[in-house]
């Protein structure tokens, strides 16, 4: 099986967001947005419906409820200032309303974006900003959120590994993309 790695760089991050908003990309700039902040899997992230985020008043919940598919487990996820104003952006360019609907909808049916065309477009997304040498797919924007939980907001190795739903906090160290470059880093500057 072949790993895919997170995006490291929160610049490279902000670089997709603008890319998208820039480009009117809607409903691409909400699932990036969603993707990287809430750390759902793909096949999660690409069900949810709008009802799953808008209270029956139209307002955007605290938050979001879900059943994960791998492991059948019921979760609960602050939906964040960045996922809020996403949200909002999007409802607004968009109107869509139905709360039946799925926010990412497919552009040529009522169905959901399928796993193949989140794929080539996080492909595009990340080649536009210059990411070309890593390996990317859906399942980057859950590793980001791990990645960037650790490097950039300091959260402990168990906290990720809560969050992320793993037995192992071996795997999360695994899933999350510590290098062996960032292992001798810390190497050469501990010394006691």
């Amino acid at each position: 099986m072949k790993t895919v790695d997170p995006i490291r760089d929160p610049l490279k991050i902000l670089a997709i967001k603008n890319n998208l908003k820039d480009k009117e990309e809607y409903r691409n700039y909400l699932v990036f947005t969603m993707g990287v902040n809430s750390a759902l899997r793909s096949s999660d992230l690409r069900n949810l419906k709008v009802s799953d985020v808008l209270d029956n008043k139209g307002d955007i919940k605290k938050y979001l409820y879900t059943r994960v598919k791998k492991t059948k487990r019921e979760i609960r996820i602050t939906i964040n200032e960045a996922m809020r104003e996403a949200i909002n952006y999007y409802l607004k360019k968009t109107k869509v309303f139905n709360p039946e609907q799925f926010l990412f909808k497919s552009k040529r049916s009522d169905k959901p974006i399928d796993n193949v065309a989140l794929f080539y477009m996080i492909k595009k997304w990340t080649k536009e900003v210059g990411l070309v040498n890593e390996r990317y797919s859906a399942h980057s924007l859950r590793k980001t959120w791990g990645y960037q939980a650790r490097v950039h907001h300091g959260a402990s190795i168990e906290m990720i590994s809560e969050k992320l739903g793993h037995r192992s906090t071996n795997v999360t160290r695994r899933y999350i993309g510590i290098s062996q470059e960032e292992v001798n880093k810390m190497e050469a500057e501990i010394n006691i």
